[in-house]
């Protein structure tokens, strides 16, 4: 088996015919998702967790298939009993059931890889779990969750958008090019400042008591969000692959889509958690 779709490929230098601007594609993309995550996110409970968990096991299978691991149907079949009960465990509180099975079946698949893509692989699922356990640990506050989760969607939305624009319009020194050659210094800054902006904004709707505090909160999402769109674009190069899959037009694969979102969810969920509990993380990432 390949590490993945030939058709996607590129070289580890970035060599080859770029692709057309899709931007249009990715217009019309999001306009079907962002309002669907903000509905479910809304909606809270099963119907989340089961969102998060179907995105979960779209990432583990993007990743299996993009690092070779080995037999692709079990260890794909692992990877969705494992994250289905991950799920289960989650929507019944019990997190830390849902950590454990994360954890044996990265170490199942791991076993059952072969041996040169273990780490890779066992490092897929880890990532693959958080999609799920992050976004819902935050979800679960009853009184602050909904608008954790749209404070995550507004930085990192922003951050895209205007580091898209910002990088397009500006230019100027790359940030990492021999990861991702289109992006810009002028790109990053622009969608911390965006992120910044989207994040008072929420605040304030929100009656949260200090936009201080969510001004700084969100520049380091953002920052954490850029970080984690360039580590997947680190680990893409590394296996030759442009995009993770072709299942989101203009965007790529689940992966692809939830790169800066998944970081900036889990930089979240920890600081949350360290800072008021399993109980309530999202009052406590809000409220200063």
């Amino acid at each position: 088996m390949s590490a993945g779709n030939p058709a996607q490929r590129t070289s580890p230098t970035g060599a080859g015919v770029p692709r057309p601007d899709n931007l249009l594609l990715r217009v019309a993309s999001a306009a079907v998702l962002a309002p669907l995550a903000v509905a479910i996110a809304f909606i809270g409970g099963w119907p989340f967790v089961a969102f998060w968990g179907a995105a979960a096991i779209g990432v583990a299978f993007e990743w299996l298939r993009m690092v070779a691991a080995g037999d692709e149907i079990t260890t794909r079949l692992v990877a969705a009993v494992a994250l289905g009960c991950a799920a289960v465990a989650v929507a019944l509180g019990q997190f830390g059931w849902a950590l454990t099975v994360v954890v044996a079946a990265a170490l199942l698949i791991a076993a059952l890889s072969q041996a040169a893509r273990r780490a890779w692989t066992l490092a897929g699922i880890v990532y693959a779990g958080a999609v799920l356990v992050a976004p819902a640990a935050l979800r679960r506050d009853g009184e602050f969750g909904f608008v954790a989760i749209i404070v995550l969607f507004a930085v990192v939305w922003a951050t895209d958008i205007c580091g898209y624009f910002g990088g397009r319009v500006i230019g100027g020194p790359k940030l990492w090019a021999r990861v991702s050659p289109k992006k810009t210094w002028a790109g990053a800054i622009s969608g911390a400042a965006g992120a910044i902006v989207a994040g008072c904004v929420v605040a304030v709707a929100a009656g949260l008591p200090s936009l201080v505090a969510v001004a700084v909160l969100a520049f380091v999402l953002s920052a954490v969000s850029q970080a984690g769109d360039l580590f997947e674009s680190a680990v893409k190069r590394r296996f030759g692959i442009k995009d993770a899959g072709q299942l989101i037009p203009g965007h790529g694969g689940v992966m692809d889509r939830l790169d800066g979102f998944l970081a900036a969810a889990v930089a979240a969920a920890i600081i949350g958690v360290l800072k008021g509990g399993i109980a309530a993380p999202a009052r406590a990432l809000l409220v200063w």
